[in-house]
């Protein structure tokens, strides 16, 4: 046997947060050293941060970079440690991670497949290296290795694949197996989306089986930058089976997860296999060596390698519950990242803001639990816990500091919002107020009826009479919130963002829009089971059924009007279906119309037809609301946020040949 303990480590990093990002990455080797770890794998671009976006242009980032590194290299002393960042080399840049072994440089790997879809933009800050091709890279007075790289230390042969390298087909792995190399590893930025998590733990296993190695993973963990939420999530692996992984969505600042590995276990099964043959033509400069001694472990240490998966992970409502832990954990970094004092919420008793304050009592509930009121409150810096503090419901303590609710009524309002509105927010003990908006309403109207010398009336203004309802209610909660230095927190789900249903400067007025990726229907589910079942470890909250019985309404027509959302769009489900097969799948009026009638037979091809021409006639229109959206989190592979996943233009023909060639085939004018 040839046992090695080795380890990954998840950290919560800034970007460009120099000095906090070193302090967690010198934490983590501390850890690693504390638990006996001989290699250490650590996240991609953790010393910079992933998410600089254009300052990765900047010639000072590559050069702060660089002396980040040289702080953390003496740390490595007596360990193998590979570190990540961005690298300038030849007049590029380039994502590369550095093997650091017994407290020095030893090379650079460098990226060869950049991911370039959806939310990432690597190639427009990043150059993919070649394969096969090597470079020397001056760093002070020395030269070290760059490129296509692999390790010798102590005979032990190590390799990179860096996090997209390895969701391509043609992996580096293939190539690295074929040099016989022991361990891989995997520094990654990987972002979480729903039921991603399963499909990293497939690709580390089956590179494992694959190349005939010992693979080891580390990602990133909560909201670095603003609006990427990244898991954590490590994994250890070893041909074809996972023998350790590390927790997810975790409040803390990093965590790190070790397993010991049989090197000699790995090459006797390379040998058994004949795809794995020698590579005789490898040129010698792609193989850096180190002299390095690994320490030997006492077989008593061999039998703690197991993986660890929460009991929520094997539940049937996986999806709520990643819902509900990584919306918490990205609201308690951006809080703490942009250092405001708590939230402030315009609670109107209906599903969003219900569901933003559940999320924000989650944040309470899950960081208190995991990190203790002291440790919650540490991590805050200038916030001090409140005193007295509830000993048996410490997390209603908190929220009555960290947040705020306010109901605004109008005449048009109801007393079953109102109701929900109230018992919601006492129940999860934030802090509650009550406007009464009315007479601002009365007041614009009346100033602007007598400049334009008309009497405004819901036949001839109704979009305007609803708007200036929605719009008088964002200059008090900003009020409120720029009293405290809170941040106020815009409400609008994804559906609504589809088809503009949404009064820009009023019910989207906020720094940051937490469910604007989300679609109705899955908060009005979410709600429910937040209502009878809850998180795992976190009580059910039967007082949501104030909400949740209601029929989802803006509540800004006369009440004789009986007003409903989807009597003013449509079915919220149909809703959904039309905008993914649009937006995701690219379909287009006539072909959306043919997903329809299969979905929906019972309806009619009119009603069907008219509700096709709306959407595409909303969405186009309101693509400027979309730009002007606070910042959303990304929850999903199929969003609709301009800045991270669907550019659309402003300005457009509208769909106008499309829907009038739906038209046609439905008369039966166009065959």
């Amino acid at each position: 046997m040839i046992p090695i303990r080795v380890g990954a480590a998840v950290l919560n990093q800034t970007a460009l947060d120099w000095d906090g990002n070193r302090d967690n990455i010198l934490g983590a080797i501390k850890d690693a050293k504390a638990r006996k770890v001989s290699i250490l794998c650590l996240p991609e671009l953790c010393v910079s941060g992933y998410g600089c976006e254009d300052a990765f242009h900047s010639p000072s980032v590559h050069r702060t970079a660089l002396e980040m590194l040289d702080e953390i290299a003496p740390a490595t002393k007596g360990m193998v440690v590979a570190v990540g960042l961005p690298v300038f080399f030849q007049n590029a840049v380039f994502n590369a991670a550095c093997l650091l072994v017994n407290g020095k440089i030893v090379g650079f790997t460098a990226k060869q497949n950049l991911a370039g879809e959806g939310i990432h933009y690597e190639p427009r800050f990043f150059k993919p290296w070649p394969a096969g091709v090597q470079g020397r890279l001056k760093h002070g007075r020395s030269e070290y290795p760059i490129g296509d790289l692999y390790y010798d230390c102590g005979g032990v042969k190590i390799g990179f694949e860096i996090c997209e390298d390895a969701w391509v087909s043609s992996r580096p792995g293939s190539q690295l197996a074929l040099k016989g190399v022991d361990i891989i590893l995997n520094p990654s930025a990987s972002h979480f989306a729903f039921d991603k998590h399963e499909i990293r733990k497939r690709f580390v296993a089956e590179g494992s089986r694959a190349f005939g190695v010992s693979y080891i993973y580390a990602n990133l963990l909560g909201n670095e930058a603003g609006r990427v939420i990244y898991d954590g999530g490590a994994i250890v692996a070893s041909l074809g089976k996972v023998v350790a992984s590390g927790s997810r969505f975790s409040f803390a600042d990093r965590e790190l997860t070790s397993a010991v590995i049989d090197v000699e276990m790995t090459r006797m099964n390379q040998a058994r296999t004949a795809s794995f043959k020698p590579n005789l033509k490898e040129a010698p400069e792609s193989c850096v060596h180190a002299v390095f001694k690994f320490p030997n472990l006492p077989l008593e240490r061999l039998d703690d390698a197991e993986p660890k998966e929460a009991d929520w992970e094997k539940s049937d409502r996986f999806k709520e519950e990643e819902f509900a832990r990584s919306v918490s954990l990205a609201l308690y970094d951006y809080m703490r990242k942009s250092h405001s004092r708590g939230f402030v919420v315009s609670l109107s008793g209906g599903v969003d803001s219900a569901a933003v304050a559940m999320l924000i009592h989650l944040m309470i509930a899950f960081g208190v639990r995991q990190l203790g009121v002291n440790g919650f409150y540490r991590k805050l810096g200038s916030l001090k816990k409140p005193k007295p503090l509830d000993q048996k419901a410490p997390e209603l303590s908190v929220a009555r500091e960290l947040l705020t609710c306010v109901y605004q009524a109008t005449k048009n309002s109801s007393q079953t919002t109102s109701n929900a509105a109230r018992v919601l927010a006492e129940g999860i003990g934030a802090e509650f107020h009550r406007f009464d908006v009315d007479p601002l309403v009365t007041q614009y109207r009346a100033t602007i009826e007598e400049s334009i010398g008309r009497k405004l009336t819901w036949e001839t203004d109704d979009i305007a009479l609803q708007n200036i309802q929605a719009r008088v209610r964002a200059p008090g909660v900003w009020m409120l919130a720029n009293l405290k230095g809170a941040l106020l927190v815009s409400t609008s789900n994804r559906s609504e963002a589809a088809v503009g249903y949404a009064t820009m400067d009023g019910d989207t007025s906020g720094g940051l829009s937490p469910v604007a990726g989300i679609d109705k229907n899955f908060l009005r589910q979410w709600l429910g089971w937040m209502e009878t079942e809850g998180p795992d470890g976190v009580a059910a909250y039967p007082f949501l059924s104030l909400v949740n019985r209601q029929a989802p309404t803006a509540e800004l027509r006369p009440k004789a009007s009986k007003q409903t959302d989807e009597e003013d769009l449509m079915p919220y489900d149909v809703l959904d279906e039309i905008e993914r097969a649009a937006i995701r799948d690219k379909l287009d009026p006539s072909e959306i119309m043919n997903l329809l009638r299969r979905k929906y037979p019972e309806r009619e091809i009119a009603q069907l037809e008219f509700w096709i021409r709306r959407f595409f006639n909303l969405w186009c229109r309101n693509q400027w609301k979309r730009e002007r959206y606070a910042p959303s989190f990304h929850v999903d592979d199929e969003n609709l946020d301009p800045k991270t996943w669907c550019r659309f233009p402003i300005l457009s023909g509208g769909f106008a040949r499309e829907l009038a060639q739906l038209r046609g085939r439905l008369k039966g004018k166009v065959s």
